[in-house]
């Protein structure tokens, strides 16, 4: 039975229903829709807009749905759409008390608040799992604060930086997708129903108390902007959407630093496959696959936008349409941040020749630079003196920690026997004690603040 059909003379064309209908995506909706409905009739009975006993019949009864679907006892099938199913299956428990379930709703703030509680408990759920990221980037960085390796920029060797720092710069991007999260969460926990469909409700219904039941920090304040309201879905997915983009940066590197050009990375076997033609291979699909759903999950992003950019005010049909962006962005950063956690975990420094590597392409320039800086002479004097060194070690095959005293001192007087020790990697390195910088001191004082962050994260 449809829930609108009363209005029309003759049914409707097997074909439209096919296109109408939702089932086949907002099943995955089941749950908290039963839950939002749960609260609702809980309501209705508490404010005596239904009977109470009969109020009680009907949550007994919604409580008993939600047991059979979870046991596999009941298959969801045959309805245009999940609240449509939910309803049908009460109708045919407890006979036409089931109808009174949907006084005071309509499909359009039902719809609107089974999808903010789903989006509420999938934030959780990413979260739980970009934690989990984290903690295993800490440990990785953790176990590595001793070893160097080169740090780029337009991926040429720029300066030498510990193995640690450039972890935690990843760690301090998923802080920031955690905390986009968060902030999505507390757009999302507002309620919608008793909108309606789109102007209230003429009957006394206590929306204070639904959204409590539903545990819901807010209430909608407008009903026609409530049921038409998609902006959480869209956040969400771009939230997703950055998360993407940082684990694809990762996953682009871990991809180079493996090559056997790089050689700093080796990704277990358990997380590698094989060529079907060169027996030799080795391939990185599991960062490749990640790299490339990032894209999908941006396509996900396009399709919100779209969506909500030119519907009419208040709810109309498009809005559908917002379910399969929804469910794909979750399912694909879900299968993509578990499979890259366990990665992680299996993967492997070659830290002799990520230190041999900083030493190369004259990594301690800068360090030249400064220290002519700190000897009195202007930046910018300092810097194209350097780049004269830079320029003699190129023409001459060398290295500037295999120069001697004399020929720096050909470039400048200020130098003294302190430039021999400044040039190696390792003291580079560590002069860098500033905050955020590759001292280990400095490095250390980073995964601490990365810890009290994500602690007081889950705290709050």
């Amino acid at each position: 039975m449809k829930l609108w059909e009363g209005r029309f003379t003759e049914p409707s064309a097997k074909n439209a229903d096919d296109f109408n209908q939702s089932l086949s995506f907002d099943y995955k909706l089941y749950w908290h829709d039963i839950l939002a409905s749960i609260a609702h009739v809980k309501m209705l009975g508490e404010t005596q807009i239904i009977p109470k006993e009969e109020a009680e019949t009907i949550g007994d009864n919604l409580v008993n749905i939600l047991a059979d679907i979870e046991k596999g006892k009941l298959t969801i099938e045959g309805a245009e759409d999940i609240h449509t199913f939910v309803e049908n299956e009460l109708v045919k428990r407890i006979g036409v008390k089931g109808k009174k379930m949907h006084t005071a709703r309509s499909r359009n703030d039902q719809v609107a608040t089974d999808l903010r509680l789903y989006t509420k408990d999938s934030i959780v759920n990413v979260s739980n799992h970009i934690k989990n990221l984290i903690t295993t980037l800490l440990d990785i960085a953790n176990n590595n604060v001793q070893y160097i390796m080169p740090g780029y920029t337009h991926m040429r060797k720029a300066q030498p930086v510990s193995v640690a720092q450039y972890i935690n710069a990843y760690s301090e991007m998923f802080l920031r997708d955690l905390e986009r999260f968060t902030d999505c969460y507390k757009r999302t926990d507002v309620m919608p129903l008793g909108s309606c469909a789109l102007a209230g409700t003429d009957f006394p219904i206590d929306r204070r108390m639904t959204a409590s039941l539903l545990s819901f920090s807010e209430i909608s304040q407008n009903s026609i902007d409530a049921v038409s309201d998609r902006d959480f879905v869209a956040e969400y997915i771009f939230c997703c959407s950055t998360l993407m983009a940082h684990l694809s940066r990762f996953c682009e590197d871990l991809i180079i630093y493996s090559t056997d050009e790089f050689g700093f990375i080796e990704i277990s076997d358990a997380y590698s496959t094989g060529s079907s033609i060169m027996p030799q291979k080795k391939n990185p699909d599991i960062p490749e696959l990640i790299r490339g759903k990032t894209g999908r999950v941006y396509g996900d992003l396009t399709a919100i936008l779209t969506v909500i950019k030119g519907i009419p005010t208040s709810y109309n049909k498009d809005l559908q349409e917002d379910k399969g962006a929804l469910f794909d962005a979750e399912d694909t950063v879900l299968a993509c941040l578990s499979i890259f956690t366990d990665l992680l975990k299996n993967i492997s420094f070659d830290t002799r020749k990520m230190r041999f590597a900083a030493g190369g392409g004259f990594t301690t320039a800068t360090d030249i630079a400064d220290y002519l800086v700190q000897k009195g002479m202007a930046f910018r004097d300092a810097h194209a003196v350097t780049g004269q060194i830079v320029r003699y070690c190129i023409e001459n095959n060398k290295t500037l920690d295999k120069l001697d005293l004399f020929v720096y001192q050909n470039f400048s007087s200020l130098f003294d026997e302190e430039i021999l020790q400044r040039v190696k990697v390792g003291k580079s390195v560590e002069a860098r004690k500033v905050i955020g910088g590759s001292a280990r001191s400095a490095v250390r004082e980073n995964i601490r603040s990365i810890t009290r962050r994500l602690n007081r994260m889950f705290k709050e």
